[in-house]
């Protein structure tokens, strides 16, 4: 579905008609992939628009650049001032933000650092990520033939655009056969995380994800699960997942900025417990829109647009 375009875009300290928010086709990051970037949401609660986890996003998103020798030209009080103003000036209730820091015009080549480091945020509506009906009835899922880069090929803790392409063929593949998504293994053949979530697996009551170490991004939504978790009394274990306990799972489901908590109700058409959502999952989901949705938000989560909540 194409965008539907909003009035300004804000680039490098200003807002730009989002018509006009443009760079020139010899830019580093056209031909080298050098963007570093976030999903964030904001929400529409009763309680008044609400932008979800926006500093550990932001800190993110300046982490990742570190990690590929890239100073950001904004701090975070300016990253998250650029934010607010911007859905401010686009009057949007609720939206889907995406700040991004990447590697200018100035050379061509692949030594990236005599170009310049220049900065964007866009903000646009964008609801279920997965499919209108993901979150109530969950989605049908295959393990790809695609593997995560190993270790010390390619940072995933680092969110960067050039990580994307290995996305692009998980979930290509996973459409072209009948799925909505694709899981992808590590370099080891342990369970890794989807083109653009992390995952979660139920068994006998423990839930279970996959470490650093299996080649993931440190998801936002993914450390949420932990705290809502332990507030409903379950226990999350990071331990790595051989690809046929997937099979054998009570529930599994994917978390992300964009699929929120999205339940798999099968793998490789092999149905997970009795083919619905899951209890557990479902807690989760509660507790989860409980902040996100409704505005109450016992964890310090929500930066109010307005500077403060109605109550």
């Amino acid at each position: 579905m194409a965008l539907k375009e909003e009035k300004y875009i804000w680039m490098n300290g200003d807002l730009v008609e989002w018509k006009n928010a443009k760079i020139h086709i010899l830019s580093h990051v056209i031909h080298y992939g050098a963007s570093f970037f976030e999903g964030i949401r904001c929400y529409k609660t009763p309680r008044g628009s609400a932008v979800f986890r926006l500093d550990d996003h932001l800190k993110r998103l300046i982490n990742s650049a570190k990690i590929y020798r890239t100073e950001s030209p904004y701090s975070i009080d300016e990253l998250r001032k650029a934010t607010i103003d911007l859905i401010r000036s686009n009057k949007m209730p609720s939206c889907y933000i995406r700040p991004l820091i990447y590697r200018g015009y100035g050379e061509v080549g692949v030594y990236p650092m005599n170009n310049p480091v220049d900065a964007a945020i866009a903000v646009w509506d964008w609801g279920s990520y997965l499919g209108a009906d993901a979150m109530e009835k969950g989605i049908a899922v295959c393990v790809s033939s695609w593997t995560r880069p190993s270790p010390n090929s390619v940072p995933t803790v680092a969110k960067v655009g050039g990580n994307y392409i290995n996305s692009q063929l998980i979930k290509m593949e996973a459409v072209a056969n009948g799925f909505a998504e694709g899981i992808a293994l590590d370099a080891s053949g342990f369970v890794s995380e989807g083109s653009g979530e992390n995952l979660f697996m139920v068994s006998h009551g423990v839930i279970y994800t996959p470490p650093m170490s299996s080649s993931i991004l440190g998801g936002i939504t993914r450390n949420s699960i932990f705290t809502l978790a332990a507030h409903l009394g379950l226990q999350v274990k990071e331990d790595s997942i051989p690809r046929e306990l997937l099979y054998l799972a009570d529930e599994l489901f994917f978390t992300g900025t964009a699929a929120e908590i999205s339940p798999i109700t099968s793998v490789d058409r092999i149905a997970i417990g009795d083919g619905t959502v899951g209890p557990i999952t479902k807690q989760l989901q509660r507790e989860f829109f409980k902040v996100t949705r409704d505005g109450e938000d016992p964890y310090g989560w929500l930066t109010w647009v307005d500077g403060k909540p109605n109550h």
